[in-house]
């Protein structure tokens, strides 16, 4: 590429540039902390000049509408990115739930990727969820959709949409299916739970003398084990839904964005 060439494609590269930084601010798998700070730059700069030559980008002046065209890219990268991650905080939350009823909510622990306590089980849960998103390639599917997102959202394309009662509604009923996608995950070993504590409740009336609080700790916690592995399977098909979700709602949110 000349000299020329490359400062005609500047604007575009660095507008390109804009929101894949920002979408790896905030997607799963890619802000972790545990990746170096000069890795993540590097790789944004290195995937930005190559989408350069895919990405269908015109002729783009530096002039006063350029940095609003800058903050446009980095508003859909940090949407799309926190988009991904708040679905995927849905096991968190199914493990936080868990928690709640076998007695460790008490104990929090630091997630070494995010640096936010997290619920004992939600941390374990989420560790499978991320080796299984990297088993079956999530991860590069996450980069794909970063790519085709420059079909909806072009590099002069406005986001009139992103401001519009139905967007707002769109990210809520995200939100919610979120949560009954947490619920869930989660209801097989709360349900089971919630029969300990009515046996043991039933126990304590019929024999008073024996200290049900002793005694039933431990039991929850092997029921918890127990169950959970029994249901483990189908627990990882429930979150191979959760990936498609993820994934549909990152494509519906950049067509929300776009509607006039």
């Amino acid at each position: 590429m000349t000299l020329l060439q490359w400062v005609d494609e500047l604007p575009a590269f660095l507008l390109i540039l804009a929101r894949v930084s920002s979408f790896f601010l905030t997607v799963p798998f890619y802000s972790y902390k545990t990746i170096p700070v000069q890795y993540k730059i590097l790789f944004s700069i290195l995937f930005s000049w190559t989408l350069v030559f895919v990405v269908d980008a015109e002729s783009i002046p530096i002039d006063d509408a350029f940095i609003l065209l800058v903050i446009k890219e980095v508003m859909v990268g940090l949407a799309l990115g926190f988009t991904a991650m708040i679905i995927l905080s849905a096991v968190q939350i199914a493990g936080g739930l868990i928690d709640f009823q076998v007695g460790f909510a008490i104990a929090n622990v630091i997630d070494p990727q995010t640096g936010a306590q997290t619920p004992m089980l939600g941390q374990y849960f989420y560790v499978f969820v991320i080796l299984f998103l990297l088993s079956v390639d999530g991860h590069h599917v996450l980069l794909d959709g970063l790519f085709y997102s420059y079909q909806w959202v072009g590099l002069t394309d406005t986001i009139w949409g992103l401001g519009k009662g139905e967007t707002v509604e769109f990210i809520a009923k995200s939100f919610s299916t979120m949560f009954a996608i947490a619920f869930q995950l989660a209801i097989p070993v709360v349900a089971t739970l919630f029969l300990v504590d009515v046996a043991l409740g039933i126990t304590a009336r019929a024999v008073p003398q024996l200290n049900i609080f002793v005694v039933g700790f431990p039991l929850k916690i092997l029921v918890n084990f127990l169950v959970l592995i029994i249901v483990f399977a189908v627990f990882m098909t429930a979150v191979k839904g959760l990936f498609e979700f993820m994934f549909i709602s990152m494509r519906d949110l950049l067509i929300y964005m776009t509607a006039e």
